[in-house]
């Protein structure tokens, strides 16, 4: 992936995902009718009531068996595309996630912030399209707060590793790891209060919406709300843990 499209959505993207719309309820139906429609065919061309007794039976046998084929295939398909969407989550956030990305990220609003962005889209596009920039700001805070938490973790278990090793001297190494600690914890730090004017923004705009301003008081409120609006590359978060694991490979090789 070059360096231009990384992060960004891909025409082949929003192919796949039309496809894995429709295809595990697809898969359901034609596995479930293909089997018995060849045997009910026979049935009813049936010259004799005991062949088309047989017939009958084996349809509604085969019927049975595609029903449960259907059901499995169907539940893998609605699986692989759990996870395929959480992937393309996962690439859309690697350079912060953009007010026009937001609908990828459905799955992660709260119900709340999926009926006021379809409530505001309805009566006032322009803080709709606010309102949707500072969600893109909350979902990366969020996503920057749960990974630097992952890794704050993972760094704490190194320094205790470090720390008990026995017949070597692990000063430098314990140093670096609590020097990526207290960055992670300065990341962690910095997101929260992100996260928290972003939800601030967000009820402004709320309140602002169920007034029903007009154009010129929309205008001004979306210019103070640009003036501070500011996006937190999950990038900068994924340079450092690159950082990190560069550092953890060299000490391993020493």
């Amino acid at each position: 992936m070059t360096q231009s499209t990384r992060g960004k959505l891909e025409p082949k993207d929003e192919r796949i995902a039309q496809l894995l719309k429709w295809i595990p309820w697809l898969s359901f139906f034609f596995l479930s009718l293909a089997p018995p429609l060849p045997l009910l065919a026979l049935y009813l061309r049936s010259a004799s009531t005991d062949s088309a007794a047989v017939f009958l039976m084996l349809s509604m046998a085969a019927l049975g068996v595609g029903v449960v084929a259907g059901a499995i295939a169907m539940i893998l398909l609605l699986l692989y595309r759990r996870s395929w969407y959480g992937r393309l989550r996962d690439k859309l956030a690697s350079d912060g996630i953009t007010a026009s990305e937001v609908s990828w990220f459905t799955p992660e609003l709260t119900s709340e912030e999926r009926q006021v962005l379809k409530e505001i889209k309805t009566s006032n596009p322009l803080l709709a399209d606010a309102y949707s920039e500072t969600l893109a700001s909350r979902l990366t805070a969020t996503r920057i707060i749960a990974r630097s938490r992952t890794e704050l973790l993972r760094v704490e278990r190194r320094i205790n590793r470090a720390r008990a090793i026995v017949g070597a001297d692990t000063t430098n190494l314990v140093d670096e790891l609590t020097s990526d600690r207290e960055q992670l914890q300065g990341l962690q730090s910095e997101a929260s209060v992100r996260l928290a004017e972003a939800k601030a923004r967000l009820q402004v705009i709320e309140a602002a919406a169920s007034r029903s301003l007009g154009q010129t008081e929309t205008d001004l409120m979306l210019r103070r709300l640009s003036a501070s609006q500011e996006h937190l590359p999950l990038s900068l978060e994924m340079a450092k843990l690159e950082q990190q694991a560069a550092k953890e490979i060299d000490v391993k090789s020493d």
